[in-house]
């Protein structure tokens, strides 16, 4: 009997046409790697900025508010839980990937600044060593001489 029961899939989620508009939005904000965003954990709110733009946007997630703000309107308005969760994933996401690029990038100049310091070390000890074969030579010389 090949019926199944769909008690646990779950239905994706449909968003109003404000909503839909509202996620496009705030994932071309996204996109646009002069959108800087900040958060601030305690209160739950998250704020993406882009001054090249002239738009900002608000998040608070505590109370499922988004505000858009450009240079002519600011608008706020209360939205449905799932839809605030599905755009802080968004930005969490994006807020993640950032941070590894920074971390990715501050490891590849710590590695770089590493084996140069290594080489400069090798070429200094090598130096050092012929130095001292030049002046061991140069005892030795003194000492027959005597």
């Amino acid at each position: 009997m090949p019926f199944k029961f769909n008690f646990f899939r779950k239905n994706p989620r449909v968003y109003t046409k404000i909503e839909n508009n509202i996620f496009g939005i705030i994932n071309e904000l996204l996109k646009v790697s002069s959108t800087d965003i900040n958060v601030d954990e305690l209160e739950g709110k998250y704020y993406l900025s882009n001054e090249e733009l002239h738009f900002k946007v608000t998040i608070m997630s505590n109370d499922y508010i988004i505000r858009l703000t450009n240079t002519n309107d600011s608008v706020a308005e209360k939205y449905d839980k799932t839809f605030v969760e599905d755009v802080l994933k968004l930005v969490k996401e994006e807020k993640s990937r950032r941070m590894e690029l920074v971390y990715d990038s501050i490891t590849n100049s710590i590695e770089k600044m590493a084996e140069r310091l290594y080489n400069s070390l090798i070429e200094s000890n090598g130096q050092d060593q012929s130095v001292r074969h030049l002046e061991t030579n140069q005892v030795k010389e003194q000492i027959k001489n005597f």
